[in-house]
């Protein structure tokens, strides 16, 4: 059983889903993830995540932000990791509650395999980039990250919403 609330993962992925969608579809096309919906996602959280958590739970997530933010200014520093992922990734923190940290993990791993193959495999069809010629992730050799972290919350708000407490 997840320890993310039900009923508040359910309004979480409503708001979130929009916002996810439209960070894998510009990663895909522009290789950016936009601050502006960066900051639409955390406002999300900020509002939602206020009105359908327990406070505390609320409060405390918001630590959640800091220590990913952290760690991915250190992992883009080094070049492993874009500054958009690690901003994305860091806004979509706090939506993960802690005791559920090592199955989000998981599914992090699992989705972004198959983010990658995928990806891949597309981008190798001549029909797909014919009619996606101005995408910049067919051209680029780094992984457009942020199609395997935006599915990635969606897929844990969604069972959340089903197992969750």
């Amino acid at each position: 059983m997840l320890t993310q609330s039900a009923s508040a993962a359910v309004w979480l992925l409503i708001f979130a889903t929009p916002v996810c969608l439209y960070v894998a579809w510009s990663d895909l096309k522009a290789m950016r993830i936009p601050n502006l919906a960066v900051l639409a996602l955390l406002a999300i959280y900020a509002v939602v995540g206020l009105l359908t958590l327990p406070l505390g739970e609320w409060g405390w997530s918001w630590l959640h932000l800091l220590v990913v933010l952290v760690i991915g200014f250190v992992l883009s520093l080094t070049g492993s990791f874009g500054p958009g992922d690690a901003k994305f990734a860091a806004a979509m923190a706090p939506f993960v509650a802690l005791g559920d940290l090592r199955l989000f993990l998981v599914l992090l791993c699992a989705v972004s395999i198959a983010a990658l193959v995928v990806h891949r495999a597309m981008r190798a069809i001549p029909a797909i980039r014919r009619a996606t010629p101005d995408w910049a992730s067919w051209q680029r050799r780094e992984f457009p990250f942020g199609i395997a972290l935006a599915p990635a919350l969606i897929f844990y708000l969604a069972l959340a919403s089903i197992y969750g407490r």
